[in-house]
């Protein structure tokens, strides 16, 4: 089945009879208290460790001694969110299967990191990833990408602690602010007592309970429908199981390049350059750890998507033998995979519980990163710069207090958005919109030798204004025509799940509609896209820029901040080819070494054309170890 702009979603069976309204159990309620308690304790366990001696290096980077399996969840944990939870199983279940081959870019998604920006930072000893900018650009860069991603990260939190809020709210009845409040309070204690130690060991907690409760959902609705095979039946029966959908066009919704392509531009967003994975890598002891680590979150992520495409089959399949009342059927897609649990597990008490545990894990895990990372850059990158005489027991006191206010904002964000009505949709597309422009930054400094402060902060400028200008278009076209149905690939204001870009608001009706023309084409684009569009216009612009204002000629250029691309190309030439090139495999190897180890480079000159002119040692411990290299007048 085609599953795409002019796709249809299946049609609910209904039932005029209206089940009771679901609730919870004593049960339930001691199996959702259980989740907050025990993250709690794990927290709290980290804090009161050494009481008195913490450091900035423990809050921040927990000691940089961190292994690579509790990362690994960690990360993981932090991709998945409570919106990916309740988003990804209604996706399934409203549009088919074609959604499971966003799995083809998890591949190059997590290799790409591992041996590119994994090698670049860790071997930087970076703490926020934003130092990264000033040592390859300068102050002014650093500090546009900080307050960049301070936005991003600020309208997202309220967004991903109200929104599960509100639709279990309306499923359950469980109180909505009451949920809101605990959640925050107790997510807002132990990050900032505990710092990343406590919230990388509460995610590993929380991921654990987030496998069990969707587990449990697929186990108790499979047997109660006859088994998996019964159940893919149906699918199958009704059209549900999706082929490839090979059609390259960027303005289909869903298609397989759309989702293998497009979606690998949204991971290396993600994986690459966020600070809230980037500071999971440089916490690992080693960098073979930090690698390691990326490679694990591999098969982890397979099996998440894989079982949430099941929970929509299984939905599928069960609404097909026991129809919908009229009431579920008219429910927000957010509310269509709690309706199915709490009628699934209705008589099985602790169940129900398990699974709201389950979605509030991801909520936590979530917020959690967004409190460190943003305290995290505040203190490394507004911070430190400024005042940098501040003692250990100040600073360490003063990362806390940023990671206690960065929660108490999110409280104040998610009143905000419960305010908003119709503008939240544009609120939560922000997160999306933001992240392709930082990954265009990034991708600007690490491979392109001739890209010049200037040209980075035009560059990310033209990359957020194409980024809003495309997204609040959309939205505009989407929801601004009374009466009328959303166009289909008005996905691209869809929340993300966590970090990435699926969600509630991206389950929108499928109808046939005539292709728009103009503007109206470009605002349709497929929401995939927009991280690798906006990055690619980062890119461009930052370039062209650089070359109108010369390059990096009279800049110093730090050779730690680039990567190889040149020399690893011509290395996998045959030799003729190099040589014609002026390329000896010697010089490609020194340049390589010298550029991913510079502690055994020494002091030299790095040209553009890659060759390096040795200079006499200075005698400095701080030259030996950071060697300066100048940038020669050549052609580019």
């Amino acid at each position: 089945m085609s599953v795409g702009a002019v796709t249809s979603a299946p049609l609910f069976p209904t039932s005029d009879t209206s089940p009771p309204v679901p609730t919870f159990s004593a049960v339930d309620y001691v199996v959702f208290a259980l989740l907050l308690v025990l993250s709690l304790a794990i927290g709290l366990y980290h804090a009161c460790r050494g009481w008195g001696q913490h450091t900035v290096g423990q809050l921040q980077m927990a000691d940089r001694k961190m292994d690579c399996l509790p990362v690994a969840l960690s990360l993981l944990a932090t991709f998945q969110s409570a919106v990916a939870i309740l988003g990804v199983p209604a996706e399934i279940y409203r549009f088919g299967t074609q959604y499971w081959f966003l799995g083809c870019c998890y591949f190059l998604g997590l290799l790409i990191p591992a041996h590119i920006f994994i090698p670049i930072f860790y071997r930087l000893h970076l703490t926020s990833a934003y130092e990264y900018l000033e040592l390859r650009f300068n102050k002014a860069v650093r500090i546009c990408g900080t307050v960049t991603f301070i936005f991003q990260m600020v309208i997202y939190m309220g967004v991903v602690l109200y929104a599960p809020s509100l639709a279990l709210n309306a499923v359950t009845g469980l109180d909505l602010w009451l949920s809101v409040l605990t959640l925050g309070i107790v997510c807002n204690i132990y990050t900032a007592l505990g710092g990343l130690k406590a919230v990388i060991w509460t995610d590993v907690f929380q991921t654990l309970v987030m496998f069990l409760g969707q587990l449990a959902v697929i186990i108790v609705g499979s047997a109660k429908l006859g088994g998996l095979g019964q159940v893919w039946h149906t699918a199958s029966q009704h059209g549900l199981i999706s082929g490839l959908e090979l059609d390259p066009d960027p303005f289909v919704r869903h298609t397989f390049w759309t989702l293998a392509f497009g979606g690998l531009f949204m991971m290396l967003s993600l994986y690459g350059v966020n600070q809230a994975q980037v500071q999971r890598y440089l916490s690992s002891r080693t960098e073979k750890a930090a690698v390691l680590s990326c490679y694990a979150v591999f098969p982890c992520q397979q099996l998440v998507l894989c079982i949430s495409c099941l929970i929509g089959l299984v939905m599928f399949a069960y609404y097909q033998k026991f129809p919908m009342s009229t009431q579920q059927s008219q429910a927000a897609p957010d509310q269509f995979v709690l309706y199915f649990v709490m009628d699934l597990l209705r008589g099985l008490p602790g169940l129900p519980g398990l699974f709201v545990a389950c979605l509030f894990s991801g909520s936590l895990s979530t917020i959690s990163s967004a409190f460190n990372s943003l305290a995290t850059v505040t203190m490394e990158d507004l911070i430190r710069p400024w005042f940098s005489d501040l003692s250990e027991a100040r600073a360490t006191m003063l990362c806390r207090m940023l990671a206690f206010g960065y929660g108490l904002l999110c409280l104040g964000m998610a009143y905000i958005s419960s305010q908003m009505g119709p503008l939240l949709q544009a609120a939560i597309s922000i997160f999306g919109m933001i992240g392709g422009p930082l990954l265009g930054l990034f991708c600007l400094g690490m491979f392109f030798p001739c890209a010049n402060p200037p040209g980075a902060i035009v560059g990310l400028l033209a990359g957020l204004a194409m980024a809003f200008w495309i997204g609040v278009g959309s939205t505009v076209t989407s929801t601004g025509s009374s009466g009328a149905p959303s166009p289909p690939n008005s996905s691209s204001f869809s929340l993300p799940n966590n970090l990435t870009a699926i969600g509630l608001t991206t389950l929108v009706p499928s109808v046939t509609h005539s292709k728009p023309t103009g503007l109206q084409r470009l605002y349709s684009l497929s929401y995939l896209w927009y991280s690798a569009h906006n990055s690619t216009t980062v890119i461009v612009v930052g370039l062209i820029v650089s070359l109108l204002t010369g390059g990096m000629r009279g800049r110093t250029l730090d050779p730690r901040t680039l990567y190889p691309v040149w020399p690893r190309l011509l290395a996998l030439l045959p030799r003729a080819c190099q040589k014609r090139l002026h390329y000896k495999s010697h010089s490609q190897e020194d340049l390589s070494a010298d550029t991913m180890f510079p502690e055994k480079a020494g002091n030299g000159i790095l040209r553009v054309d890659g060759s390096k002119e040795e200079v006499p040692e200075q005698g400095s411990a701080q030259q030996a170890s950071s060697p300066t290299f100048i940038l020669q007048e050549t052609s580019l």
